[in-house]
């Protein structure tokens, strides 16, 4: 019953929310963008949008376009440039035109990975005691004359490889 009761009271929030939304400090309602129509995009992979750049044409835009209609040879280049820009926002050139956002992906790479080195600087300066005695080479070399005076794994191990004879490893 609760849950029921719950699911209603969302869904009524969803659909009232979706219809109209309030604007921030303003008293008005503003209207929500229909999702379902389709939108402009300017991508490289789609050269033809579904829909012209600019919707709502000016009287100039709406001359221009009956112009359009006649000969093209009677329209100048400047009014050919607009025909295209209320169809487009950007030519080809414009897309591929380069950009300066890889050097602010690299920064925030560099960054973070500076952050990085100066947490594990602090971690094994405050975080980590002293390295133990059993990593010294004194204790390592005691651990292996050890373990061959015990000649452990001798098919295999490391007591295969020791001439017990000679005193030495095996060439």
């Amino acid at each position: 019953m609760l849950a029921s009761r719950a699911f209603s009271l969302i869904g009524k929030r969803a659909i009232s929310t979706s219809i109209c939304v309030r604007a921030h400090g303003h008293a008005g309602v503003v209207k929500a963008e229909d999702f379902s129509l389709p939108a402009y995009v300017d991508r490289r992979d789609v050269p033809l949008p579904e829909v012209a750049f600019v919707r709502d044409l000016s009287a100039q835009q709406k001359a221009l376009k009956e112009k359009e209609k006649a000969s093209w040879t009677a329209l100048s280049v400047d009014e050919k440039v607009e025909l295209y820009r209320i169809k487009f926002n950007e030519s080809y050139a414009e897309m591929n035109r380069g950009s300066n956002e890889w050097k602010t992906v690299l920064g925030g790479v560099l960054f973070f990975l500076g952050v990085t080195g100066l947490i594990l600087i602090w971690q094994k300066h405050y975080m980590y005691g002293p390295i133990p005695h059993t990593f010294s080479d004194e204790w390592l070399s005691a651990q292996t004359k050890r373990m061959l005076d015990m000649r452990i794994n001798p098919v295999e191990g490391i007591s295969s490889q020791w001439d017990f004879e000679k005193n030495e490893w095996k060439k």
